[in-house]
């Protein structure tokens, strides 16, 4: 009986401390790097004479490159733990916020940007996926939307820190304090987590019931897969190529300032920490796939307002909207694929969903900046995702609730 209860707060003391990770990681490796680094856009433009098709480039040549060994880096963490990837991962991307704010030539902005996409392979969403998974079971979606909600406060902050510290030091060592900052603050908590609950006895204290053994051969010729690998890639690109165009296109199209542009993009990840924190709620009131197609549907209904940014109010409108949705975009992915096919493997399935996911992300942002380069509009390259995101939305109608036990 002592040793339960040992157990027992072992576990709730883990657990808190696998939230706070995630937390702080997500903060750092998504926050301010993936939402911080489209603040410098427009400074790379003016500054190198860069296209937007360009500064859009370096995420999606070294999301590609990088995004090859989402599979390895999977099976690393089913076969080492999380940890250790995340570890080297928070360095890895804290040293390339520091080398774009260094660096003077072409070649040196992608390879500092390769080193921010292995950061974020290594310690972002798929290590975190994976330790909120193994520590949690019927709070899942709660845990899963504590630590996706460092996502939506770093990306809220990070305009205007961003914006702050251009003023006051230039945008070059503005990004060289975001780097070390990102280190400061997540590597210390992701050194003393523990990679699986405590055990007691002969048994993990855990809330997580048995689950059958799946094999990933198994699983992989399966249309539930396919159907979440096909439909997180429409809505992730969706969401990333319009996250990473809106700096751009509200300072170089819309004639914001530096503050207004800051403003909208605060209020986006201001409008995601309520998506992150509704919708893992809901996920654990209502079935997942629910929660997914509501997630989806405001995504594909944000965009459009894009073309009536000029009317006044409407860019709140698409903000607030948006915002809540991309909000719950990343965090549902996870929460669906352990519905569907269990933790034991969930490292090697989300290293597969995600490198489809980083795939995306990296296509289609450069894609739509380069329409726009030879366009001189934005017009096309929106419909070209409002059309993805439907997609998305069609794949999710037809992925079951959950697979059949064998």
């Amino acid at each position: 009986m002592k040793d339960n209860l040992e157990g027992q707060s072992a576990l709730k003391r883990g657990q808190t401390q696998v939230a706070a990770t995630g937390f702080l990681s997500l903060f750092s490796l998504i926050g301010i790097m993936f939402y911080g680094l489209t603040f410098f856009y427009d400074f790379w433009v003016q500054e190198f004479g860069w296209t937007r098709a360009t500064v859009t480039s370096g995420n999606a040549f070294a999301k590609i490159l990088v995004g090859l060994f989402g599979f390895v880096v999977g099976y690393l963490i089913d076969r080492f733990g999380p940890r250790k990837m995340m570890l080297a991962g928070i360095l890895m991307a804290g040293c390339g916020v520091i080398g774009l704010g260094l660096m003077t030539s072409l070649w040196q902005f992608y390879v500092f940007y390769i080193f921010s996409a292995l950061g974020y392979m290594c310690g972002g969403p798929l290590p975190n996926q994976v330790l909120t998974s193994r520590w949690f079971d019927k709070a899942r979606g709660k845990a899963m939307g504590f630590a996706y909600l460092g996502i939506g406060i770093g990306g809220m902050l990070a305009p205007q820190i961003a914006k702050a510290l251009n003023v006051e030091f230039g945008f070059r060592h503005a990004l060289v304090i975001l780097g070390i900052t990102m280190i400061v603050l997540s590597f210390p908590m992701a050194w003393f987590v523990k990679d699986n609950p405590p055990v007691t006895g002969d048994a993990a204290v855990s809330d997580i019931p048995e689950e059958p053994k799946r094999e990933i051969k198994d699983i992989l010729k399966t249309r539930a897969f396919y159907l979440l690998l096909i439909g997180s890639m429409c809505s992730i690109g969706a969401v990333s190529a319009t996250s990473q165009n809106l700096k751009l296109f509200f300072s170089l199209d819309l004639k914001y300032s530096q503050t207004q542009a800051a403003n909208v993009l605060s209020l986006i990840l201001a409008a995601s920490i309520f998506g992150r924190l509704f919708m893992g709620w809901l996920a654990d009131k209502i079935e997942k796939k629910y929660v997914m197609l509501l997630i989806y549907c405001l995504v594909a209904s944000a965009i459009p307002l894009l073309y009536f940014a000029t009317t006044p109010g409407v860019i709140y409108v698409f903000a607030i909207v948006f915002g809540i949705g991309l909000g719950g975009d990343y965090m549902i992915i996870p929460l669906m694929a352990a519905e569907l096919f269990g933790v034991k493997v969930m490292g090697r399935v989300m290293g597969i969903v995600l490198t489809g996911d980083g795939l995306a992300e990296a296509i289609m942002p450069w894609m739509v900046g380069w329409i726009r380069d030879i366009s001189g509009s934005y017009a096309n390259g929106f419909s070209a995702l409002i059309v993805l995101a439907v997609i998305g939305i069609i794949t999710v109608i037809f992925t079951p609730k959950r697979m059949p036990v064998s």
